[in-house]
């Protein structure tokens, strides 16, 4: 194994669709700049979650782990402050290691649920911690009383933390401080209390933010990165690794200053299934909780929504990637003058996707339709720089892997992930198939049984298996890829669904923990 020490700049978006890139087929949306790293690198065609979910797959970013065996199953558990992580082990090895914007490794509400306690703890979050630190360091709340709080470092192996919690112009963590810095009353700013007449926008979450542009909290991590940037500029021989962690595209729809109206509603294009017949009966009761003005329109779970409503919806949501892939452009040069580009790995990659109207759904849920479950992953490394495709299947858990795998550092005990690329930066084909692993703490659409998924992606083929239902999902994406037909009950697939049953057992099994040490870091 070569000894090469590259360093990392890893950006990511929050919830964002692969196919709401230029690069990934997008026709209104430009995003010059992020297709620009797909023209320097190599852009993976099937890059799917571990979860579809922030928590879950956050941190099976970091570990290389799936949610079953690292413990955040569903939004809600905070990781364990002794977790062994991609950061931590390149930090060991001697890389800078920094995060600007969104970690969402703890909770980010005043409800987390602690993995450990101290013995004296009681009910206020700043008692929940452990012999590693405090489970409290993402409380949203808490950085907007307390701006002058400070992290607990290093945070999961980052050694040093810009933090951004929250999503649209509601966020706080150091933003807040920051807004502050610039002369600002922050709570005279955000939210929809605040803000701009727009009386022609009709959507769900959606406001004409009073946050201009130079301090909306995509400004904030741009700027953090750039001066992370900066500082290791000064000591080029050590290597770093710096992820800017963007919180958009994400509802509330809050896109800044001209980015609100970029693009008009009426140039959108919708989905294929949005017009399509509502086969699945989660859909059918999705639209019917609407209809019966049930619906719960200031949550994050999937709703139904109008025709208007998604054309709006995604217009703002193109502002925000609009956005952030002017910031993309504003880092990448900043890179190049610094002199660092030639020695730095660029990774790009979503948290999960989105419905954006999928089958007339809008946010998110155990529906594993392929908006959901597959995001964007480019990898353009200078070294080996050669713009390609490539369709073999990657999981989330695999860029933890990958990384260290081109830092040629050993994996650490418990990875499950398997590198997509080798030390030499040449593509290797690790996997065969996805399991996706999905648990919420609600009941399914229209059914008294908990949402507990599992899916598996094999060939071409999705399968979709809910727990305490019979009902699944097998759709045939080679044949029918906006998922139109399921074949679950079809006499001729009933052979193939067997064997993708059979075949997802044995990949469950194989993502079972099997260390007999514990997993933790130093």
């Amino acid at each position: 194994m070569s000894t090469r020490r590259p360093n990392f700049l890893m950006i990511s978006t929050d919830q964002q669709r692969a196919d709401h890139l230029g690069c990934y087929g997008a026709n209104l949306l430009q995003t010059p700049n992020i297709d620009g790293l797909a023209l320097l690198g190599t852009r993976y065609e099937n890059a799917y979650v571990a979860s579809p979910v922030c928590m879950p797959n956050r941190a099976s970013l970091v570990t290389g782990r799936m949610p079953s065996v690292h413990g955040v199953r569903h939004n809600g558990l905070n990781l364990d402050l002794g977790s062994m992580t991609f950061a931590e082990a390149l930090r060991q090895a001697g890389w800078r290691t920094s995060l600007s914007g969104k970690p969402h490794f703890q909770c980010v509400t005043q409800n987390p649920a602690p993995m450990t306690k101290c013995q004296d703890a009681a009910t206020t979050p700043e008692a929940r911690c452990s012999t590693k630190g405090h489970y409290d360091q993402e409380l949203g709340q808490l950085w907007h009383d307390h701006t002058d709080r400070t992290m607990q470092l290093p945070y999961y192996g980052f050694e040093e933390v810009d933090l951004a919690v929250g999503h649209g112009d509601i966020v706080d963590g150091h933003y807040t401080a920051w807004l502050r810095d610039q002369g600002c009353d922050p709570d005279a700013l955000r939210g929809a209390e605040n803000a701009l007449d727009d009386a022609g926008q009709e959507t769900i979450q959606a406001w004409r933010t009073a946050v201009p542009e130079e301090l909306y909290p995509t400004r904030f991590i741009q700027n953090a990165t750039i001066e992370r940037l900066r500082s290791y500029a000064k000591t080029p021989e050590t290597p770093f690794f710096h992820w800017a962690s963007f919180c958009d595209p994400h509802h509330p729809f809050t896109p800044p200053g001209k980015y609100w109206d970029m693009y008009k509603p009426e140039d959108v294009e919708l989905p294929p299934s949005f017009q399509a017949e509502r086969g699945s009966d989660f859909v059918q009761s999705l639209m019917q909780s609407r209809k019966n003005e049930e619906a719960n329109l200031a949550g994050t779970s999937a709703i139904a929504v109008s025709e208007q409503e998604l054309r709006v919806a995604l217009a703002l949501t193109y502002g925000m990637i609009a956005m952030v892939d002017d910031a993309v452009g504003d880092i990448m040069s900043a890179l190049t003058a610094l002199g660092l580009a030639e020695d730095t790995i660029v990774i790009f990659l979503s948290d999960h996707g989105d419905l954006m109207g999928e089958h007339g759904l809008l946010f998110k849920g155990p529906y594993h339709y392929r908006g959901m479950i597959r995001t964007p992953l480019i990898w353009a490394d200078p070294k080996a720089s050669k713009s390609q495709v490539i369709s073999t299947p990657v999981s989330a858990i695999d860029v933890a892997a990958t990384i260290l795998e081109t830092a040629s550092i050993a994996p650490f005990n418990g990875m499950q992930g398997q590198p997509f690329k080798d030390h030499a930066g040449n593509d290797v084909a690790a996997r065969d198939a996805i399991l996706i692993e999905d648990e919420i703490q609600s009941d399914l659409a229209g059914h008294n049984v908990r949402g507990r998924v599992r899916t598996l992606l094999s060939d071409g083929w999705r399968l979709t298996i809910y727990d305490g239902l019979e009902q699944g999902e097998f759709y045939n994406l080679n044949e029918d890829p906006h998922e139109l037909n399921n074949l679950w009950n079809l006499p001729q697939a009933a052979a193939r669904r067997a064997d993708m049953t059979e075949q997802m057992l044995r990949e469950m099994l194989c993502h079972t923990e099997t260390s007999p040490l514990p997993i933790y870091s130093a």
